[in-house]
């Protein structure tokens, strides 16, 4: 049998939660701590999850509570917009979308995607930037509705999720005019040569160090970064050469601020744009996860 939610305990809910303490929230409603305290207790044993850790008498959310806590919001939210529209005082809000991104994902994909969603639908939208595995935990606890990523969750971390690749582009090495003469001999002549490579947090590092293993290439790393805009600034700045894909360093080409030095073979960039299984889709992220591509 469903279970219905008790809206009174909901709002007691998110107030204690806001608040930090059951007291604190129990002076705001008006209410004695130990109703207070029996009401989450009940509310949490008809959602059946603990919704609070409790340790030396202080609360802290667990990760069904921060969840809780983000629909309770959004509950509330609608609650009082539904109030406002029906006597006239509001138009409605626009739908929102919550768009997450590694660093090494090339801004202009960023910009790309923004531009898509928008077409589908006036929306609000939340970019969000960060390391794949907090970027998982916001999308699998549904705080998030797309990511994009160059590197996908294996094992129990990817249960759940539903990746699509939107692009898969060749692989080059770029540096700034200085290391022109690497193209001759390519690519034993880069063997030794100053490099700025990915971390381990894109598979793309994965393919490089398989890659130079094939081709016996000795990787000279002097920076490793996951942020694509630091490495071409660098690459620029005649500090090293950087693998990427041709789309993310089209505008250092055109400008003559790097060069190619030649490209790596079967070495690919692929993005993927990833969404989690979720009861309630947000309509603009299921649309645009179909329609989208680079």
């Amino acid at each position: 049998m469903n279970q219905w939610i008790n809206y009174h305990h909901l709002f007691y809910f998110k107030t204690i939660a806001e608040e930090g303490t059951v007291s604190k929230a129990a002076e705001k409603l008006r209410l004695g701590q130990p109703t207070l305290s029996a009401q989450l207790k009940q509310f949490e044993e008809t959602l059946g999850v603990q919704l609070f850790e409790r340790r030396h008498k202080r609360l802290t959310l667990t990760e069904q509570g921060k969840v809780a806590l983000d629909y309770s919001k959004s509950i509330f939210r609608m609650g009082s917009e539904m109030y406002e529209v029906l006597h006239d005082r509001l138009k409605p809000l626009k739908p929102s979308l919550h768009l997450g991104a590694l660093d090494s994902v090339p801004k202009q994909i960023v910009l790309q995607l923004v531009k898509h969603a928008f077409r589908i639908s006036p929306c609000q939208i939340t970019l969000s930037e960060g390391k794949s595995d907090e970027l998982i935990r916001e999308l699998a606890s549904h705080r998030m509705d797309l990511m994009v990523t160059n590197f996908l969750p294996t094992g129990n971390d990817a249960k759940g999720l539903h990746p699509k690749s939107i692009t898969k582009k060749n692989v080059s090495f770029y540096a700034a005019p200085k290391f022109k003469s690497l193209r001759k001999g390519f690519p034993k002549s880069i063997s030794g040569a100053p490099m700025i490579l990915p971390t381990y947090d894109s598979r793309l590092r994965q393919d490089l160090d398989h890659w130079a293993k094939l081709n016996k290439i000795e990787l000279n790393i002097i920076i490793e970064s996951q942020d694509i805009s630091v490495k071409k600034l660098m690459a620029i700045n005649e500090m090293g050469l950087i693998p990427t894909a041709t789309h993310t360093v089209t505008g250092q080409i055109l400008r003559g601020e790097l060069v190619k030095i030649g490209q790596l073979q079967g070495v690919y960039e692929e993005l993927f744009l990833v969404s989690a299984q979720r009861k309630i889709e947000n309509q603009i992220a299921s649309k645009l996860k179909d329609s989208f591509v680079v």
